[in-house]
């Protein structure tokens, strides 16, 4: 086996180990984990979230039984290919072994060790970024037409697994405008591999429109919730921290893209950059939503100071420059990954604001972060929906209404009832069993919303009770509440029909 070959199964599998090690067994899944883990049980082309590619992937899971082990295990794989693909570039971009080790280095110790913890469709959005810029380069190196078609797979496939890919386009396009690869654009192989992409990723506009476009309203109830609180100040600086152990890297191959030579034949992916970050800027997108960006640039860097860094004294200074990343990882182990307790954060509490660490998508400091609070809780909330579901009369007949995804998806994982429990919040509202005879409701509500729901509701029910809450204190979902309605007087379906009704009109 070829010397370059171990190296590079060497970062694969540290980054394996890595993956695994950096996630305490203190917490559960994340909210998000659970619906994607769900939409194996409800595969469609497409859902009011997220594209269909990790529903796939969460029916791989569950045919491998649904452990936690490989809920990890794609997010990992994942990373590991970018680590490779970031290689492959370095290659065809004839970088020498030391160009290979940094920039493998610096994308294995990055943001994406913490991108990389949670099964979400970013692990892959990233993977989809950066093999879809080596075909660009691919291409350029060619000119061969299959890079056409072979780019027209990749944006596909990354588009339906996250819609982010689509700004690699906004950006890459017009840079190529600037340059002679502008030709591009009278290229009948062109039109023809935009088709291929079309007709690849047609089943879910097919499906967008058949629904309403949700994505529409999915952006809007983002844009007026979340990104208003973005800072744009605030993502340039966390731009500057996802990679900061190879910043000098990135900022040395848009450099090199400008004025080495060898890279004049990519000077649009200067042009590229900017005006990628430059759209993500206007449009306050969230700053993870640009680490895709960054790898093929970690690739360019690398080669440049590769040849930089290669003869008289300055060859000494490869260790240090691959040793950086390292260096600069291990303060940020304490405090940007999931391995630390929810105690050590709370002991810690000032140096993790310091880093922003406590701020959520409200735009407030609370006491863990986010990520963190949305992964506890979910399995005594379980255990105890559980214990009510069993002590109901005819429990078979029993809705569990749940007030958010988070709740209904860790319900249905860890259930031992084979409890389905809905929501009428994301693509639960698509997945009611409507023709299911109802005679009982457990009521899962939120802890802002509980105060009235037994005034409300147990005048349908011949017995209603607050059964039981989550008590975990550092839980996001800390006091949501179960209820248990038993023997109901109305026809519950006639008004869950209806209720399901407004609401997907709503939504569309």
């Amino acid at each position: 086996m070829a010397k370059k070959t171990i190296i590079l199964l060497g970062f694969v599998l540290l980054k394996f180990i890595l993956q695994y090690v950096l996630i305490s067994l203190a917490y559960d899944l994340h909210r998000d984990e659970y619906l994607h883990l769900d939409q194996a049980n409800h595969l469609a082309w497409g859902y009011l979230s997220v594209p269909p590619v990790t529903s796939w992937i969460a029916f791989v899971i569950k045919l491998l039984g649904n452990d936690v082990f490989w809920v990890k295990f794609f997010p990992a794989l994942f990373g590991a290919l970018t680590i490779v693909v970031v290689w492959k570039t370095i290659v065809e971009l004839k970088g020498n072994l030391f160009a290979l080790m940094l920039g493998a280095a610096g994308v294995l110790f990055s943001v994406l060790l913490r991108l990389n913890l949670l099964f979400q469709p970013n692990s892959l959005d990233v993977l989809c970024w950066a093999t879809l810029y080596l075909v660009v380069i691919k291409y350029i190196n060619s000119e061969s037409p299959k890079w056409l078609y072979v780019g027209a797979v990749v944006f596909a496939i990354g588009f339906l697994n996250k819609y982010n890919i689509a700004f690699l386009l906004i950006g890459l396009l017009p840079a190529l405008l600037l340059t002679r690869y502008r030709t591009l654009f009278v290229s009948k192989s062109f039109y023809l591999a935009v088709l291929a992409g079309l007709l690849l990723v047609l089943p879910n506009l097919v499906w967008q429109y058949l629904h309403g476009f949700p994505v529409i309203h999915h952006m809007q109830a983002l844009s007026e919730t979340q990104l208003v609180h973005v800072d744009r100040w605030g993502f340039g600086r966390s731009q500057l921290l996802f990679y900061i152990g190879s910043l000098f890297v990135i900022v040395a191959g848009l450099y090199a893209l400008l004025v080495y030579r060898p890279f004049q034949k990519y000077r649009l992916f200067f042009w590229a950059f900017c005006f990628t970050l430059l759209v993500f800027i206007y449009l306050r997108a969230k700053d993870y939503y640009a680490i895709g960006l960054y790898p093929i640039y970690i690739a360019f860097g690398a080669v440049f100071l590769g040849d930089l860094l290669k003869s008289g004294w300055k060859r000494f200074l490869q260790p240090v420059a691959v040793l950086l990343p390292v260096l600069l990882f291990i303060p940020m182990y304490n405090f940007v990954f999931l391995n630390k307790s929810p105690a050590y954060i709370l002991q810690n509490q000032q140096k993790y604001q310091a880093l922003g660490l406590l701020r959520w998508e409200d735009g407030k400091d609370h006491p863990l972060p986010q990520d963190n609070a949305d992964m506890l809780g979910w399995q005594e909330l379980a255990r105890k929906v559980d214990k009510v579901y069993a002590g109901l009369p005819d429990p078979g007949k029993t809705l569990v209404l749940c007030d958010n995804y988070g709740q209904a998806g860790a319900i249905n994982y860890y259930t031992r009832n084979g409890i389905r429990a809905v929501s009428f919040n994301a693509d639960y509202i698509d997945w009611f069993d409507l023709d299911k005879p109802y005679s009982n409701l457990i009521r899962v509500k939120e802890l802002e919303e509980r105060e009235s729901e037994l005034a409300e509701t147990s005048p349908y029910f011949q017995n209603s009770s607050m059964a039981d809450s989550i008590t975990n204190p550092f839980a996001r979902e800390h006091g949501t509440t179960i209820f248990s309605f038993a023997g109901a007087k109305v026809d519950i379906n006639a008004r869950l029909k209806k209720e399901v009704a407004e609401v997907k009109l709503a939504v569309e």
